[in-house]
């Protein structure tokens, strides 16, 4: 923990639009508006302001839910104005004092999460038909101007003051933590050179050059700022269809938290996990229920209540838990139960259903999925005696690092494939866990794929779903070793090892910004010319000049 940390409360991820103190949400017919007036006073700790709206992670959870209930709570929008609401500030990016005062893996949590966030509007607009315009009405600096990049437009006032900056090398010594470097070069394709200008530049750019460089798609006077932002609105909603005409409210997803042995077990309604804070682990399991909506009409019926929705809601707020609130948790163990019926019959509907909630629940899967993906914890896939990895639960035991399975008659462990495992959930790499798994022999997974109904442990073995299957035999003796050896490694280690082995095969933008972030932020932002005595993030903001060992690696 960073010495001058202020102590710190767990983060809680569940919110609503009336208890958002950063955020206002506001829809008329197909047009919402998103308008950022953070509240300097309300940050999730004590010990910094969030001025010029700057941000910390509650502001972006705000966000985050505010996507999330777009996307589920209102099928008519069609486009989103993201927009501020102070005079001639935008967005000054994440807040320094917050990040200078944070634990080194808090920072890179932060940046994870809010790296998810960004990629999560990118979703909306290519998934869902939700395009988003960034309404400058000033500056946007750092963060504030990568927010802007995740839109599908960004417009700036044109008022001789306001620009658009990467801040962070000049005045910081750090980067751009949430994908900047690579949307300018990648997504906008700006040439390199002015890439290079822009981001070394303070001040950063403005007016006529931005436009001309880029970095921005359009200028506005002062005189009709509202009236064409709303012009460009209507434009870009045109582009897309309507989902659909009724929502579905979602609500929160909170645990019931008891203490055990040792720790203590968050039950949600069907997901529980244990900490085991002596041992340094979790066990995570997720359970399917003995029934399930069989048509698109009966799932929209139950709204928030369908079980696939709220089941994949649950696990995405216990690997948020997970990530912030208990740093000291190494490995998790994964296990899944329930009924094979319900798994294979929702699966089917996901895959089939041209329905609109159906869709966004399918999208949703793939999002929290990905999240267990990136998530900077060694996982491990426990498939004892009653488990079931079937279609969905099939993907959660391929995006762990290793999977233990019991091979034994008398355990039943219970595999199969549904429509699920065929590149319905891709990963951050564009394609599916299964041709992630078998990259030099893409055969093999066609030869999974052409099993039908269900299978014992023996055959996943064969298949090559497991990466050990002892008998009963040998089963808790070579498990204990495994966990005891796992607990015992470099975590630092351990998360750069998996950060390299999860995503082999095609790079996209995705993997580029989450690999380039594992990599800078774990090096970056422990040198000296960043956090040291007088390094330039812990001397920002100060009388103190901040001072360079001038050395290249």
């Amino acid at each position: 923990m960073a010495a001058t940390e202020t102590a710190r409360p767990p983060v809680h991820f569940q919110t609503h639009p009336k208890r958002y103190k950063h955020w206002k949400l506001s829809t008329s017919k197909d047009i919402a508006t998103l308008t950022m007036n953070v509240d300097p006073t309300a940050g999730e700790r004590d010990g910094y302001e969030l001025k010029l709206n700057s941000y910390d992670i509650g502001v972006d959870v705000e966000l985050n839910d505010a996507i999330q209930r777009l996307r589920f709570e209102h099928p008519e929008v069609r486009c989103v104005i993201v927009t501020g609401a102070l005079d001639r500030v935008f967005c000054a990016g994440a807040n320094i004092v917050m990040l200078r005062t944070s634990s080194h893996a808090f920072k890179v949590n932060f940046c994870k999460y809010t790296n998810e966030t960004r990629l999560g509007i990118e979703d909306a607009s290519h998934n869902s038909g939700i395009k988003f315009i960034a309404a400058l009405n000033g500056t946007a600096s750092g963060g504030g101007y990568e927010l802007a990049l995740a839109c599908d437009d960004i417009v700036l006032v044109d008022d001789r003051n306001s620009a658009v900056s990467f801040p962070e090398v000049p005045l910081l010594g750090v980067l751009p933590g949430t994908g900047g470097l690579t949307r300018i070069a990648d997504k906008r394709k700006i040439r390199r050179d002015r890439c290079d200008v822009f981001s070394t530049v303070a001040e950063g750019i403005k007016g006529k050059r931005a436009v001309e460089w880029n970095l921005v798609d359009a200028l506005l006077p002062l005189s009709r700022w509202q009236e064409g932002v709303n012009e460009r609105a209507r434009k870009l909603a045109d582009t897309v269809k309507a989902r659909g005409t009724q929502g579905v409210e979602l609500d929160a997803v909170e645990p019931k938290e008891t203490p055990v042995s040792n720790g203590r077990k968050l039950a949600y309604t069907y997901v529980e996990f244990t900490i085991d804070d002596q041992a340094r682990t979790a066990e995570l399991e997720i359970k399917a229920p003995e029934k399930c909506a069989e048509t698109a009409e009966k799932a929209f019926s139950e709204g928030n209540q369908w079980w696939i929705l709220r089941a994949m809601r649950e696990l995405d707020d216990a690997i948020c838990r997970l990530r912030m609130n208990h740093l000291d948790v190494g490995l998790v163990l994964v296990r899944a139960k329930g009924s094979v019926e319900t798994l294979t019959k929702t699966d089917a509907l996901l895959a089939t259903s041209d329905h609109w909630f159906v869709r966004e629940t399918q999208h949703l899967v793939r999002r929290v999925l990905k999240r267990v993906d990136l998530s900077a914890k060694s996982l491990y896939a426990i498939a004892d005696g009653g488990t079931v990895w079937v279609g969905t639960f099939l993907e959660l035991l391929l995006a762990c690092d290793r999977s233990y399975v019991l091979n034994d008659e008398n355990a039943k462990v219970t595999f199969g494939i549904t429509a699920s495992n065929k590149g319905l959930y891709p990963m951050s790499n564009g394609i599916s866990r299964l041709q992630t798994r078998f990259l030099g022999t893409p055969e093999q997974t066609d030869v999974v794929l052409a099993n039908k109904g269900t299978f014992d442990a023996a055959t996943a073995d064969e298949l090559g779903l497991a990466t050990f299957a002892p008998d009963d035999i040998d089963w808790e003796d070579e498990l204990r070793l495994a966990l005891e050896e796992r607990a015992a490694f470099s975590p630092d280690a351990l998360t750069g090892m998996e950060a390299n082995l999860r995503f082999a095969g095609p790079e996209t933008m995705e993997t580029k910004i989450f690999g380039r972030l594992s990599a800078w932020q774990n090096w970056i932002f422990q040198r000296p010319n960043a956090v040291g005595e007088r390094g330039a993030l812990t001397c920002y903001g100060t009388p103190h000049k901040a001072e360079f060992r001038f050395e290249r690696t």
